[in-house]
């Protein structure tokens, strides 16, 4: 056992320790295991099927991406990853583990091999990726019947939000022993959050992360998500990170502040030296143009994404870019030099981190070894342009599947499992009928 999760163990007496990997949909998934188990082993084994879990719980395909006999995986812990559990009733840890066959090489669909991939590439040619994703998500009231609408909760003053509270410090402050604990939990748990904000939704609330390397702040979206989820647990409420979970309220999104540094030097490969933009940021932006698109499946990974990406709601429906233009998919932020970076809006808080990372850094990547050149910035509003983002799942699987240059770079085996789940997800939410159907079909057709 690695000497580092062994002092960890000791140092916090701990009991238990929850074995996890993220799944295609970033759900954990794992065992929880006695200590003195987890330390007389290296590894735990699991079902390599569990990868292709959907996110209602199906398995897509499994035979064809698992293997016919249902055979195991290796699953090692990332000592870099272990952190307390912090909402246990007795000291737990939770330890991230990487997907490996018997023969030592990364599974090829596991969501952290595919962003661990894509980072490899950038260290191939001396540059490393610095990110900082901001996560939406709303409180709502508990509700256990799928068929009702979600409303906002009560807060202390014990009346839920009317209208819009947008940026209201006493919105938030409704909510105080909700985000009081969750910042202990955070701190405990050592996610390196920022800033909180109330966003334009009712009950729609803002966390920004500290910037860093992109496969340790995926690590920390992926625990935050069940942190917040425990903590409105605890307070008698929910937390929903579906991408658009009301409607006429906005959407929640992950945006992604991006910026690529020289491995060596450490300088921002973004700005020259004298301070202007350089070719390889504009060939970033020039990739994302081009292969957003077809990255889709992992920036809007359901049918209820393709719901928040309409006009006029803050989030985007093309990939424009412009400076401090927040209608553009791409956003470029007033920075100095060193801090030049764009800011990617197309991705829902929905996402598994893992994978929207590696997308949005694979379309960048694709853009600066090709040397694609970006359109005109956009000075006026994006919305008045066409659609360029595919307007459904159904089409966004098909222009993923339809692009050689992404799965060449994410892999092939990767590509057409995880298309395979959400086709398997998209083929489950198609057998529904819905209240609109129900509504505007039933006595009028």
């Amino acid at each position: 056992m690695n000497e580092q999760l062994a002092a960890f163990i000791r140092e916090h007496s701990i009991h238990e320790v929850e074995c996890v990997i993220p799944d295609m949909t970033g759900v954990a998934r794992g065992k929880i295991v006695p200590k003195n188990l987890f330390l007389a082993e290296d590894s735990m084994k699991m079902s390599k099927a569990v990868l292709t879990i959907t996110v209602n719980g199906e398995f897509a395909e499994f035979e064809r991406f698992a293997g016919a006999n249902d055979p195991d995986m290796v699953c090692r812990p990332d000592p870099s990853t272990i952190r307390l559990v912090p909402w246990a009733i007795e000291p737990v840890a939770v330890v991230i583990h990487d997907c490996e066959d018997f023969d030592g090489r990364p599974v090829g669909i596991s969501p952290r091999a595919v962003l661990r991939k894509v980072l490899k590439l950038y260290e191939n040619r001396g540059w490393r990726p610095v990110v900082a994703p901001e996560m939406e998500f709303y409180l709502i009231r508990q509700n256990n019947n799928p068929h009702e609408p979600l409303r906002p909760p009560s807060g202390r003053a014990g009346r839920s939000e009317v209208g819009r509270q947008s940026f209201s410090i006493d919105a938030v402050n409704d909510f105080d022993p909700f985000f009081q604990e969750l910042s202990a939990f955070c701190e405990a748990a050592k996610l390196n959050v920022e800033t909180l904000i109330h966003e334009v939704g009712a009950c729609q609330m803002e966390i920004n992360f500290s910037h860093g390397d992109a496969m340790v702040l995926a690590d920390q979206v992926f625990l935050f998500k069940r942190a917040v989820r425990e903590t409105a647990y605890r307070h008698n409420i929910f937390a929903t990170f579906m991408a658009k979970p009301m409607e006429g309220e906005p959407g929640s999104a992950m945006h992604i502040h991006q910026s690529i540094v020289s491995s060596e030097s450490g300088e921002n490969i973004f700005s020259q030296p004298d301070g202007s933009a350089s070719e390889l940021f504009f060939h970033h932006i020039g990739g994302m143009q081009r292969y957003l698109p077809h990255a889709m499946p992992m920036l809007a990974p359901y049918v209820n994404s393709y719901r928040r990406l309409s006009r006029h709601t803050a989030a985007p429906i093309n990939v424009r870019w412009g400076y401090d233009n927040r209608t553009c998919g791409i956003r470029i932020p007033p920075s100095g030099a060193v801090a030049r970076r764009l800011e990617n809006r197309v991705p829902g808080v929905d996402v598994n981190p893992y994978l929207a990372m590696a997308a949005t850094l694979a379309c960048g990547y694709l853009g600066m070894v090709g040397k694609i050149e970006p359109s005109a910035p956009m000075n006026d509003s994006a919305y008045d342009l066409d659609y360029e983002l595919p307007r459904s799942l159904e089409d966004a699987v098909e222009l993923m599947q339809a692009c050689p240059e992404l799965a060449e770079i994410l892999g092939e085996e990767f590509v057409q499992a995880f298309c395979a789940v959400k086709e398997k997800e998209f083929e489950t939410f198609n057998r529904g009928i819905t209240a609109w159907e129900r509504e505007h079909l039933q006595l009028h057709v």
